[in-house]
């Protein structure tokens, strides 16, 4: 059987992997989680354990989404988050430009850094506000150099500077303190509750790495100032917001990436439906079909349209960001009454509108982000394998326990597709 007959849903769960947490009674979000719907699937089919990345490694979710789809960069030939999300939000970039991932961030007026996302929900008209301002602004000490700053959605913004002439350096360090850059690959760091915007420095002694760094810190130490003077900021100040301080800069990059698209890797026709930058850039970079499916949150929604897209295609990834957000506020209920309403409203719609005898769904996550540490961990998510086709390993949840024990063992994140395809193969 070739892979062009297959069917296959492969869900993931943004970093729904986690740890025992006290307010779930040392259980984890998945465990104590009531999912009636993503249990009867764990039962028609077989589960494992899955490092997106490496061991040691806390990813960042671009990385580890290109690894779960399949594709494992040696670090220096991978282009940035920050390439990636300009992409994924369609500013201009070329090769030479720097891009950078970053975040609103609210200080204190010691300049240490009180919330890394600025309250995390931001009003659109303030955010593009500021980075009109910025954009108007802010003049570097190299002639014609410009910036482009981008607000996504909620903390997100994308940056993008350029020196004509000047083919920028992506061998910078981060200026974002809860991240390291390490061989072009960002990485979470453990951080304490005192940080405070880190210096960009050249990785390189290189002129265009110290040029480059200088661009940065340019940028960072006149947005401090203009954006402390912003009647924006004075206005959400007055209001009781969180004013939005600085912007922390990460994942640098300078180049468009050179990959094998998706469906020429895997010999199918790949789609997806996903909704944030980052994975909005991976689709565009592998050069996979992108289905318009509503808002973040319209799970019914999401499941309508993967399901009828089986008659088109006949793969498709569904990326659903709800959990991730969850870990990240410590919030473990929180958590654990997400995968409910996922499991409510996605999963028991997506098995009302498919065929189990002819489409294969496979569930995981990009990387785990327990709720005890606040972020990403290198620690293994479960991958779920199912459908009437496949053989069972006694599987009744899916759980980082259950996990453990199942049949598909270990795997590393690039490793996920073609196991799920070689176990479909095997068993239809």
């Amino acid at each position: 059987m070739e892979n062009s007959d297959l069917h296959l849903i492969y869900v993931l769960l943004d970093g729904v992997g986690d740890l025992p947490h006290p307010d779930l009674d040392g259980n984890t979000p998945l465990e104590a989680a009531n999912t009636p719907f993503l249990d009867k699937i764990a039962k028609n089919g077989s589960i494992g354990e899955v490092i997106s990345v490496g061991k040691g490694i806390a990813p960042e979710s671009d990385i580890a989404v290109f690894n779960m789809l399949g594709y494992k960069f040696h670090h220096s030939d991978y282009a940035g988050r920050g390439v990636i999300e300009a992409i994924g939000v369609g500013i201009d970039f070329k090769n030479g430009d720097l891009a950078l991932r970053g975040n609103f961030s609210t200080l204190d007026e010691e300049g240490v850094i009180i919330d890394r996302r600025a309250g995390r929900k931001i009003e659109k008209e303030d955010a593009i506000g500021i980075a009109k301002e910025l954009e108007d602004k802010i003049e570097f000490s190299i002639p014609n150099s410009n910036v482009v700053v981008s607000p996504t959605i909620g903390h997100r913004v994308t940056v993008r500077i350029r020196s004509p002439g000047i083919n920028l350096s992506s061998e910078i360090t981060n200026t974002d303190p809860a991240y390291a850059r390490v061989e072009g690959m960002g990485i979470a760091k453990a951080v304490g509750d005192f940080m405070r915007i880190e210096k960009c420095l050249p990785l390189e002694e290189t002129e265009n790495s110290k040029i480059t760094a200088n661009l940065v810190n340019e940028f960072t130490n006149q947005s401090l100032k203009i954006m402390k003077e912003s009647s924006i900021n004075k206005k959400r100040d007055e209001l009781n917001k969180k004013k939005l301080s600085c912007i922390l800069l990460r994942d640098a990059g300078n180049k468009y990436p050179d990959v094998i698209p998706i469906n020429e890797k895997h010999s199918m026709k790949f789609s997806c439906i996903v909704d944030m930058p980052v994975e909005l850039g991976i689709s565009e970079v592998l050069k996979m079909k992108a289905f318009e499916a509503g808002g973040l949150t319209d799970y019914e929604e999401k499941a309508k349209v993967a399901a009828k897209a089986m008659e088109s295609q006949n793969a498709i990834y569904v990326h659903l960001k709800g959990p991730d957000e969850f870990g990240h506020d410590g919030d473990a209920i929180g958590k654990k009454e997400n995968i409910e309403e996922i499991d409510q409203r996605f999963f028991k719609t997506l098995l009302e509108n498919i065929d189990s005898s002819k489409v294969a769904i496979v569930i995981s996550a990009d990387h785990s982000t327990p709720c005890i540490n606040k972020g990403h961990s290198d620690d293994p998510v479960p991958v779920l394998v199912s459908g009437d086709f496949i053989k069972k390993d006694g599987t009744s949840r899916m759980t980082e326990e259950q996990a453990k024990k199942g049949s598909i063992g270990l795997l590393e994140g690039a490793e996920v597709v073609t196991t799920a395809l070689n176990l479909i193969k095997s068993q239809t």
